[in-house]
């Protein structure tokens, strides 16, 4: 039988083009975009609603910042990474911390035994800090610390490093994370009460504001929502809730939003159904101006416009066939540049298994470069403009975001709706409801529940020395035999004194900090003061 009589299927009876998100019909035409107006939702690239980028030129005029995400070990070991990395193309450092360090625990606490530079690099005090950017000059190098809990503690070290260089503290670029309110939804890295919490965050907005004003002071986290199990809907609600709540709080905190909103940035996440998160970026890109411009009545263009640094998707990465990780990071890395993110992380195609290898980073890295150098989607600004498909996937997240924003908003704002678990709970409906599809064959996970390989071929692993923790713990003892003992416990009853008043605290820590008080010592100063957070179960 000839080609011309083959049956073709009816395009009507295909499948969504989403399993996980929001479906598409099999042909999306002009007239799916009801009631909208291609000048008031698309615009110019630069121009409000930003939905096709915050600049003008977009990646002609700059590239994206090549950010990879990197630490393990002690200070030293990470310091030499960062150098390879940055001599291998790299154009920012992203800072992972190890566990005991993000919880605000020394090395040589009872509970971070087994833990110290797991996760990420064991930082306890100046003296590490030091030798985590030694060689590096601060002033000319543009660096994000994904730091949540004692985010105020990590900055006054850095900064305190920054001006043991002789740095000017008003060139310092980079990012905090800063955002706390995802660790009580996703992650569960909190120490202090919710609201206490929050007052720190504040700090920090007021302090960074005067003291290094091109330093971003939070960076609003959708991608741990995301890797909990949440839809990328719920990503950019829950995440823009967080963001509201913020701006509201440094308000009520006395602060006008042109004065700080142009500081905030966000961190996405970047999955696996491509189509969804290019429209994913685009739709919290306008629905954010939109809240800046309408709810906060900004005024200024840069408060309005949603920075974001993307990373590849963790959870998407599967330790059977890891090869086939290469292929995922790719086209998630893809997705992210065609969403117009300002920075960007490529996860290593073994980081199901264990940290990143140097071999793994550097493939990572050279996955950004390819896109940047060999593709060409760097020529045009936005070179997904005026698709049909994009457009009604962008027209619908915005919606459900919206939708879900007010259900919120109507509990009483982000901060009750997290205490209620409300939050909580959506995410693992979600996450539960993907997993029983992988398990049901509905969601297909290549080498996991289709395409399944008869042998695995195992590929090397970082592993992490144990003697790193042992010297790590010894590091920080003698620290503490030869520092200024009495300096150092002024400075830490300054933090604690500070806290229990409305006192900015950022002057008292910073100087806590330069007189070698550690992590955990600062940490312990804010836990007497607030108090420590206890999780509600809610049935």
């Amino acid at each position: 039988m000839g080609d011309s009589a083959t049956k073709h299927p009816d395009p009507a009876e295909q499948k969504p083009a989403s399993t996980t998100g929001l479906p598409l019909r099999p042909v999306v035409n002009g007239d799916d975009l009801q009631d909208w107006d291609a000048e008031r939702d698309l615009g110019y690239p630069g121009q409000f609603p930003f939905t096709r980028g915050i600049y003008p030129t977009m990646y002609r005029g700059r590239l994206w910042t090549m950010r990879q995400y990197a630490g393990f070990g002690s200070a030293i070991e990470s310091n030499r990474r960062y150098r390879y990395l940055l001599e291998q193309g790299q154009t920012g450092l992203s800072v992972a911390f190890d566990l005991p360090t993000q919880i605000g625990m020394d090395s040589d606490h009872a509970l971070a035994q087994g833990e110290v530079g797991k996760a990420g690099v064991a930082i306890d005090s100046l003296e590490d800090m030091q030798a985590l950017f030694d060689g590096i000059p601060l002033e000319k190098i543009s660096t994000s610390m994904t730091i949540n809990s004692t985010a105020a503690i990590l900055l006054a070290l850095y900064v305190a490093v920054a001006k043991q260089q002789g740095a000017n503290l008003a060139r310092l670029s980079g990012t905090l994370q800063n955002d706390i309110l995802k660790e009580y939804i996703a992650r569960g890295t909190y120490i202090y009460p919710l609201r206490a919490a929050m007052r720190i965050v504040t700090d920090v907005f007021a302090w960074c504001r005067s003291e290094v004003p091109s330093w971003n002071s939070i960076s609003i986290s959708g991608y741990h929502i995301r890797e909990a199990g949440s839809t990328d809907v719920q990503e950019v609600a829950f995440t823009l809730a967080n963001a509201i709540a913020y701006v509201d709080a440094a308000v009520h905190a006395g602060l006008q939003v042109d004065e700080f909103a142009p500081q905030l940035s966000f961190f996405f996440n970047s999955h696996n159904e491509f189509l969804m998160q290019i429209a994913k970026f685009r739709a919290a890109r306008r629905l954010w101006a939109r809240t800046m411009r309408d709810r906060f009545r900004a005024k200024d263009s840069r408060s309005m416009m949603l920075r974001f640094h993307a990373q590849t998707a963790g959870s998407s990465l599967t330790a059977q066939q890891p090869e086939n990780n290469l292929a995922r990071v790719a086209l998630q890395s893809l997705a992210a540049v065609l969403g117009g993110c300002q920075s960007l992380h490529s996860n290593g195609l073994d980081e199901a298994l264990a940290l990143p290898t140097e071999q793994a980073a550097l493939l990572a890295l050279r996955t950004q470069q390819i896109i940047a150098s060999e593709t060409g989607v760097t020529n045009t600004i936005d070179p997904v403009a005026g698709s049909y498909a994009i457009e009604k996937l962008t027209n619908d997240i915005e919606s459900g975001a919206q939708e879900y924003i007010a259900k919120i908003g109507a509990l009483g704002g982000m901060l009750r709706a997290i205490e209620t678990g409300y939050v909580q709970a959506e995410i693992q409906k979600s996450a539960y409801e993907y997993q029983q599809a992988v398990e049901r064959g509905k969601q297909i996970v290549v080498g996991v529940n289709k395409f399944l390989a008869e042998k695995e071929r195992p590929i090397p692993t970082l592993r992490i020395d144990p003697e790193i923790e042992r010297s790590q713990i010894a590091r920080v003892k003698a620290l503490r035999a030869r520092r200024d003992a009495a300096k150092a416990r002024a400075a830490i009853e300054e933090v604690e004194r500070r806290a229990r008043t409305s006192e900015n605290l950022m002057p008292a820590i910073l100087s806590a900090v330069e007189a070698y008080a550690t992590v955990g010592e600062v940490s312990d100063a804010l836990r007497h003061a607030f108090g420590e957070y206890q999780e509600s179960v809610v049935i």
